[in-house]
């Protein structure tokens, strides 16, 4: 929202400000107002955003088209070469990947562990943090900002270490970056600085700097598990866990955005929190969301990833691309603007 003032000054008067009010708002000039008016056709970049935009914006129409990412562009030199091998064509036509069941276990589980020894390798370059490969790492990168709740794995420390004794060691890599003017995003990037002291010898944390998209396909394909745990409903799509699901990295999060979608428990990876029922702010606090996020790390993730058959887990790998790579992508989200708001 902007002062009309302002906007005359920046702007000058355009248009009569007696119908740029009648457009964009009486007492300030509403953005999200003037687009809703002089729009055709209004979507929300998910099924649950187009629900809560519409709980917002009763007066108008609101439709959805699921986000997605561009396959090749976020798909890692390791897993490219997997898929090139077994899944020609896969690049201009992301819906082949409904056929990775062809992709032997033992195949993709190498082509992952590749990906991963360059990110741990990389990382050990940037931040001088030693990793260990054969330990589970969970990946967390966007940007630093109040509802993402970065620090939600660090909410119990004690039961985390608990999990970690008795399951089986964890590391954690985090990247991301606060806008300039946020200073409590900038606090949060401190506080999981604050956190690596505090665990050092105990569980591992990095935190790349200078996040960029080099450093976001290492992150995603180099993971064993995205973690996202962002405020429901406050998530409008997301994009990372699509870019880590064409890597076969499997999700670990908050139902909210895309995940509501791509989620099939146990399958294509796991929840985090409540079923996504509400339309408004909601009451759920940290403590039941992580007390979740602990329960499950300990009983389901962690027992499968250090189980010494692999296939398990690669088969969840491979669910991961067949499920979720295979939709949450440019190419159909491309079709469906097309044939449902530019050609009508």
């Amino acid at each position: 929202k902007f002062p009309y003032p302002l906007v005359k000054q920046v702007l000058g008067e355009i248009i009569p400000f007696d119908v740029l009010k009648d457009l964009a708002g009486k007492d300030s000039l509403n953005m999200t107002m003037l687009a809703l008016n002089l729009s055709k056709y209004i979507n929300g970049v998910a099924k649950k955003h187009g629900e809560v935009s519409q709980h917002m914006f009763p007066g108008y129409h609101i439709h959805s088209i699921t986000n997605g990412v561009h396959t090749f562009t976020w798909t890692c030199k390791d897993m490219a070469n997997l898929f090139d091998k077994y899944i020609p064509g896969w690049a201009n036509e992301p819906e082949l990947f409904v056929r990775s069941g062809n992709i032997p276990e033992l195949e993709m589980w190498e082509a992952h562990r590749e990906a991963k020894r360059k990110l741990l390798t990389y990382v050990g370059e940037a931040t001088g943090v030693v990793m260990d490969s054969n330990i589970l790492t969970l990946g967390f990168a966007r940007r630093a900002t109040a509802y993402k709740r970065p620090h939600l794995l660090f909410h119990d420390i004690d039961r985390l270490l608990k999990i970690c004794e008795t399951k089986g060691p964890l590391q954690i890599i985090y990247a991301g970056k606060a806008h300039p003017h946020d200073d409590n995003g900038k606090r949060l990037i401190q506080g999981i600085y604050d956190y690596r002291d505090k665990l050092k010898g105990k569980i591992t944390i990095a935190f790349l700097p200078g996040y960029d998209m080099d450093i976001a396909l290492k992150l995603v394909s180099g993971v064993d598990v995205w973690l996202n745990t962002p405020l429901r409903p406050l998530e409008a799509s997301g994009t990372s866990g699509m870019k880590a699901a064409h890597n076969g990295v499997v999700n670990f999060s908050v139902l909210d955005g895309w995940w509501i979608e791509g989620h099939i428990e146990g399958y294509t990876g796991w929840s985090i929190g409540a079923m996504p029922t509400e339309t408004a702010q909601p009451s759920i606090s940290d403590a039941e969301d992580a007390t979740d996020l602990y329960s499950k790390l300990e009983n389901l993730v962690m027992p499968r990833y250090y189980n010494p058959d692999k296939s398990t887990w690669s088969r969840m790998m491979k669910n991961a691309v067949s499920k979720n790579a295979y939709y949450f992508n440019s190419h159909r989200m491309m079709r469906r603007y097309v044939t449902e708001a530019y050609i009508r």
